[in-house]
């Protein structure tokens, strides 16, 4: 088995870390239910008990790693697509497109040409950039997107690759994962608590300057236990990704804001309640992912 899923042989500590994880998040589902009343908003509800379809989804992918993250990948690619396709003017059309696009990029050229691979996704969303800021419209910004997220969760499939060997590898995919979603959730909590000073209001209202402090502090205590822990890197290297990954985390949660605002919605779908759609949620990965694996392949 081991031999087929590394995860069997290198990820124990990844399995204590995870129980963890999951203990937090059974505290707060029940502190949640416990509190629920007339003052306690049922949103708040379902955005804590959602983390009970995303946590269970990540750590499949990571049991079955390095299998299951290409699949995961490909999952979140297909529902952007269905998301996105709402706003195009021929949603099977933009479906179609898209998975052919998959097929192309990912399935063919990612698995025999990486480097070619790396280079079209970068060149497209470069371009596709290009055009918007020379003419917007709704279509444009949207297939901006979708490519940002081919390029977002081609990334994923590329961590077993590194250099590092399977343990590391397997553990920097958990860390990118935790914290991620961690400071998310920090910038999140932050902001509810002790957000004043908007960062961008015409944007989003719901961005502060506190939330993304919250965020940096939340990344900070993250990125060191869970680095030591599995004894990726130094702490002074594991300081300096955490903030880097918190502010790129913020960033791509911002893009997707103004996306929306573009686009006049709020969500991007009612896949997940209390989150909004697939894209809502992969917001923020769409930019600390490919930051984590430059710096990786960086040192390497």
């Amino acid at each position: 088995m081991a031999a087929i899923f590394p995860f069997f042989d290198t990820g124990v500590r990844i399995a204590m870390a995870s129980l963890v994880l999951y203990g937090l998040l059974a505290t707060s589902s029940l502190s949640v239910t416990i509190r629920a009343s007339a003052s306690a908003p049922g949103m708040l509800r379902h955005q804590v008990n959602a983390w009970w379809r995303i946590f269970p989804a990540i750590s499949l992918a990571l049991l079955t790693y390095p299998f299951g993250p290409p699949v995961l990948a490909c999952a979140v690619f297909l529902l952007a697509c269905r998301e996105l396709g709402q706003h195009y003017r021929g949603k099977l059309a933009f479906f179609r497109l898209g998975a052919a696009m998959l097929a192309t990029f990912v399935l063919l050229l990612g698995w025999r040409q990486p480097a070619l691979a790396q280079i079209l996704i970068s060149g497209a969303i470069a371009l596709q950039a290009l055009r918007c800021r020379l003419h917007f419209s709704p279509c444009r910004v949207v297939w901006l997107l979708l490519l940002a997220t081919t390029g977002a969760m081609y990334v994923l499939t590329l961590f077993s690759a590194l250099p590092f060997g399977p343990r590391a590898n397997l553990g920097w995919l958990f860390y990118l994962f935790t914290l991620t979603a961690l400071n998310d959730i920090g910038q999140f909590g932050a902001g509810k608590l002790l957000g004043r000073r908007r960062i961008a209001p015409a944007i989003s209202r719901n961005k502060t300057w506190e939330g993304l402090a919250g965020g940096l502090v939340i990344s900070q205590f993250v990125s060191w236990a869970l680095g030591t822990y599995l004894s990726l890197a130094d702490a002074g290297t594991l300081a300096l990704y955490a903030a880097l990954l918190s502010l790129a985390g913020f960033l791509g949660d911002l893009m997707f804001s103004a996306v929306k605002r573009a686009l006049a919605i709020k969500d991007f779908s009612a896949l997940i309640p209390g989150h909004g759609g697939i894209l809502d949620r992969v917001d923020s990965l769409v930019l600390t992912a490919p930051l984590l694996y430059c710096l990786l392949r960086g040192i390497a």
